[in-house]
């Protein structure tokens, strides 16, 4: 009986550490790599040559919405993950998780994605949560972040409200959780001082703490928004990651190099920052982050009487605000709308067109029609912002994309294509136009992001590493997702393996669910 479940064999071999390729062979058992080297002469159950191809790690995506969005659940096998070579997630972002989960303020915290009331949820705490996800078969490995806003959400508001935050935060992080994320210009986001924000960050752990940000302001105060992470860093000393790292908006794109130059200093000054973006102009994101911060912040109910209030001074400086960013609504696609079925899929200009209102208005009604629940696709992302980005030796690839299975379009949600397409999307944008080489996109994908978070056995293929390998064609990579029409897999993706049973087999899904549930050790 053979030593090897698995060979791979006469491939080139990225390791994910940002070296030349090496051609060797693979050799798998159970779910590990067992030797890398010479394997010709050795036989196994299955043979793979991968001749002509290239093999890496598993990529590894940071940032990523399955959990929050539920398809963990609907959507097991998370093929339109699996498609583009992505082995491993990450949840729990952007605030927002499913753990700890304590009772109705939890519920409205994930309400924005998911209808609470028609899933079971039986748990309370991060372990009872990765507990539960243990029963559970996925055909992707996954952690998860715990979200500050979904914590502060089941807080008291009273004296004791900040000991609770840390406690919970701090549980979570012992348990399993791979650090904190936040987005600070959340709607109905409790808001602190930086300085007890940072009082926080340093009591649950500090320099051992990473804290992973949804920016408060990625428009024209997007600097202000990196100087103020970067001060509670400084004070409390833990990492700081920027999710989906970009200036959105025209007249916010000079700002970028400002940006990278202030991430570039923060460094300097001994800040640990990181960040990770996707390849694509258009951002998919909630309709109502095009408006101004104060609006986001307030409760919900608050919101949607100014939006009911066609008299109201504040509902009347939002549409000048909303005049004054200069949108393209021709350009501005819905892409779910919770009540509207019958606007997906349409730009808020022929909306309005439709009902004969202007496109500040529409954007308005829409919001007060659907609870504020829409989400939108926006051209709103520099090309060459994200090529001096991606050049950046501390930016990682990340789709800020939801798992979906082979069957599971759905008219009333337009998913980004991101989705579907991101990391082939990011071949062919960075390497084909000669940003990046293979090498330095595949670090981008795999040790990089493994590195980040503190997964030490993913990432890069050495012995006695978890099985997560992809091997696809580099002459045949395309993206195939559109805007239009997201349900479609990408070329090139030819295996993937996680923790050593292939879910990808020549290009098809096998609907085997190896997935593992990965906690911070």
């Amino acid at each position: 009986m053979s030593k090897y479940s698995v060979i791979i064999k006469n491939g080139e071999v990225f390791d994910g550490k940002g070296n030349n390729p090496q051609k060797v062979d693979i050799g798998i058992s159970g779910d590990e790599i067992k030797e890398i080297g010479d394997l010709q002469k050795e036989a196994a159950a299955e043979v793979i040559d991968a001749g002509g191809k290239y093999v890496a790690p598993g990529f590894i995506d940071l940032t990523n919405h399955s959990d929050t969005h539920w398809t963990l659940f609907t959507h097991p096998g998370q093929e339109s993950m699996v498609a583009q070579g992505i082995t491993t997630i990450l949840g729990g972002n952007c605030g927002s998780s499913l753990a700890p989960f304590l009772g109705e303020s939890s519920a409205k915290e994930i309400n924005r994605w998911v209808d609470v009331s028609k899933i079971n949820i039986n748990w309370r705490t991060m372990e009872g949560f990765f507990l539960e996800m243990e029963k559970h078969k996925l055909g992707v490995n996954f952690g998860t972040f715990v979200g500050f806003n979904t914590v502060c959400q089941t807080a008291p508001g009273n004296k004791e409200e900040l000991k609770d935050i840390k406690f919970l935060l701090k549980l979570s992080l012992d348990q399993g959780a791979f650090g904190v994320s936040t987005s600070f210009g959340a709607p109905g986001h409790k808001t602190f001082t930086d300085e007890e924000i940072a009082d926080v960050f340093k009591k649950i752990g500090g320099e051992k703490v990473l804290t992973k940000h949804h920016l408060e302001d990625e428009g024209e105060n997007i600097l202000p928004s990196i100087s103020r992470l970067a001060g509670i860093a400084r004070k409390s000393s833990v990492k700081l990651h920027f999710s989906h790292f970009k200036a959105l908006g025209r007249s916010s794109w000079k700002f970028f190099l400002g940006a990278m130059n202030m991430a570039r200093n923060a460094r300097a000054e001994g800040v640990q920052l990181t960040y990770d973006f996707f390849p694509y102009t258009k951002t998919g994101s909630s309709l109502i982050m095009l408006l101004p911060a104060w609006f986001r912040k307030l409760p919900v109910k608050e919101a949607k009487e100014i939006l009911t209030s066609k008299e109201d001074k504040k509902r009347q400086a939002l549409k000048d605000y909303l005049n004054k960013i200069t949108l393209h609504y021709g350009n501005i696609i819905v892409a779910s709308a919770a009540n509207e079925f019958g606007v997906v899929g349409k730009t808020i200009e022929e909306i309005g067109k439709s009902s004969g209102n202007s496109g500040e208005e529409t954007v308005l009604n829409l919001l007060e029609v659907n609870d504020l629940r829409v989400s939108v696709f926006n051209e709103v992302i520099s090309e060459e912002n994200i090529n001096m980005l991606a050049t950046d030796e501390f930016s990682a690839v990340s789709t800020d994309g939801v798992g979906y299975g082979v069957l599971s379009a759905d008219e009333a949600d337009l998913p980004h294509p991101r989705s579907f397409g991101t990391f082939p999307r990011a071949m062919e944008m960075l390497v084909k136009k000669e940003i990046l080489d293979w090498k330095n996109l595949i670090y981008k994908m795999t040790g990089l992001p493994a590195k980040i978070v503190g997964i030490n056995d993913r990432g890069v293929i050495v012995e006695n590493n978890k099985a997560d390998i992809v091997i696809f064609d580099p002459t045949k990579i395309s993206d195939n997702a559109t805007y239009v029409k997201p349900f479609q897999f990408p070329n090139g993706i030819e295996f993937v393996f996680v923790n050593g049973k292939a879910v990808l087999n020549g290009g098809k899904f096998t609907k085997e669910l190896p997935g593992s549930i990965l906690r911070k050790k």
